[in-house]
């Protein structure tokens, strides 16, 4: 059996190369929640709190996240004794909500017991591949020709699938520019839910670029909206928002809501229940990618380690770390060559944190 003697927070800053710009707001920087669990046994997991910093994506911030993660996650960490991580994330799930802070813990707990037990993250969680096939997520631009030439950057670094973000005033044009300058790459868009039902018009003219997904056209709790559209597109649907936990997804899936999952590991609440959503999704026969929060190497190796699982069949957003930052919290970046982001072999997380890095971007600390 498992126990944690010690949790500590971290808060860590850092800059983004790039602005990136989304359909609710924009930002130069990300600020994480970085959670080291250590045992009593002196064996230590690191997890990531990947939250916004303001409350666009999701209710949560990192304000939120390090209330509810000091005040009432950390003492149930504390005070719970389990034999494997799924125990403790059902522990957490006392916390109602509050998903990206219940991933960090989980997160934690997970590289924790897999580093213990030797073995690799993504074998832990029943992955097999060596290597992922790596998209990346590119932002809103000033003008056409800048998303242009962050599309062509992106292409010729080897990524397999390009996804922009899409808002009102900023989509077809856009996007009809990128495919006809770049039409062999897979494209699809993903509106995180800016759109409402009038707008139909705005995405049958998407359907006929030839997209490999529309995802979250509309607001999350709007399944209804999302079943009509996908009864009137070729296009897949894709959901995001929408799906925080297993009940959604069985949902949305009994009412054809999409035809494609985005599953994120901060927005599920952690590896355990991604892990759920992927076995759901892939009986019933629905595509599954991991998404990114733009994780800093913490979580971006937690992304990798769950898009080994078979049912990842479509390219994730574990884009190499230079696509994000200058330099990462861990001792060696997260590379992608080729398109493909190869698998880790190493026990645990397989990448190992920077301390001194990490201690130097830190703006505030909680131990218990």
């Amino acid at each position: 059996m498992m126990r944690i003697a010690k949790v500590e927070l971290r808060r860590v800053r850092l800059p983004l190369v790039h602005e990136f710009q989304t359909s609710s707001h924009a930002k130069k920087y990300l600020e994480h929640i970085l959670v080291a669990l250590t045992s009593t046994d002196g064996a230590v997991g690191w997890g990531e709190i990947a939250s916004p910093s303001g409350p666009f994506y999701s209710a949560e911030t990192v304000e939120s996240c390090w209330a509810v993660s000091r005040s009432f996650l950390a003492p149930i960490v504390l005070r719970t004794e389990w034999e494997h991580p799924s125990e403790l994330a059902a522990a957490l799930g006392k916390v109602r909500g509050n998903h990206f802070a219940r991933a960090g813990f989980d997160v934690a707990a997970w590289a924790l017991w897999s580093g213990m037990r030797g073995e690799p993250l993504a074998s832990a969680l029943g992955g097999s591949r060596e290597r992922v096939e790596a998209g990346v997520s590119l932002g809103i631009e000033p003008t056409i020709d800048d998303l242009l030439a962050q599309v062509s950057s992106r292409v010729a670094e080897g990524y397999r699938r390009v996804k922009l973000k899409i808002a009102p005033g900023w989509d077809v044009l856009p996007v009809r520019a990128v495919r006809s300058a770049f039409p062999s790459v897979p494209v699809h868009v993903d509106a995180n839910g800016a759109y409402a039902v009038s707008d139909i018009s705005v995405f049958q003219d998407l359907d006929t670029l030839g997209l490999l997904m529309i995802e979250q056209p509309f607001a999350p709790r709007d399944l209804v909206a999302h079943a009509t559209l996908q009864e009137s597109l070729e296009t897949p649907v894709c959901l995001d928002e929408s799906v925080e936990d297993v009940a959604d997804l069985v949902t949305a899936l009994r009412l054809g809501a999409g035809r494609i999952l985005n599953i994120k590991v901060s927005r599920m609440g952690g590896l355990t229940h991604a892990v759920r959503a992927h076995d759901l999704a892939r009986s019933a026969g629905i595509p599954v990618w991991c998404g990114g929060m733009h994780e800093f190497g913490i979580g971006r190796a937690a992304n990798v380690a769950l898009s080994a699982l078979p049912g990842f069949t479509l390219p994730s957003d574990v884009s190499g770390s230079d696509k994000y930052y200058a330099r990462d919290v861990t001792t060696t970046p997260i590379t992608c060559t080729d398109g493909f982001v190869d698998v880790p072999s190493a026990p645990g997380l397989g990448w190992d944190p920077d301390l001194d890095f990490i201690a130097a971007h830190t703006t505030d600390t909680f131990t218990s």
